[in-house]
């Protein structure tokens, strides 16, 4: 359940979604163990940033990194650099 906003440094409470926006992440997780087999699994995860902030930023999840907050306007140069780069792996 999200109970606050996603910006650490604002952390206003949620009582409407009126305003601001919600981002759904699917988690992947590996289990290891005898009972799973080393199976993966997943569940979502939910994150909502409050109007004012979700004017200024973007939650992003990574597998590696997890989630962390990225500046909106620098999201565009972050997209067009991460293609850039799957593209030079990739030939």
């Amino acid at each position: 359940m999200v109970n606050n906003c996603a910006n650490p440094k604002c952390a206003k409470p949620l009582h409407y979604l009126r305003e601001g926006r919600v981002f759904v992440f699917d988690v992947q997780e590996n289990r290891s163990g005898k009972i799973n087999g080393g199976k993966t699994g997943h569940h979502l995860e939910h994150y909502w940033l409050c109007g004012e902030c979700s004017q200024l930023l973007m939650v992003e999840y990574e597998s590696e990194k997890g989630v962390r907050l990225v500046p909106r306007l620098s999201v565009g140069k972050y997209v067009q650099e991460k293609m850039k780069v799957t593209a030079a792996l990739a030939s």
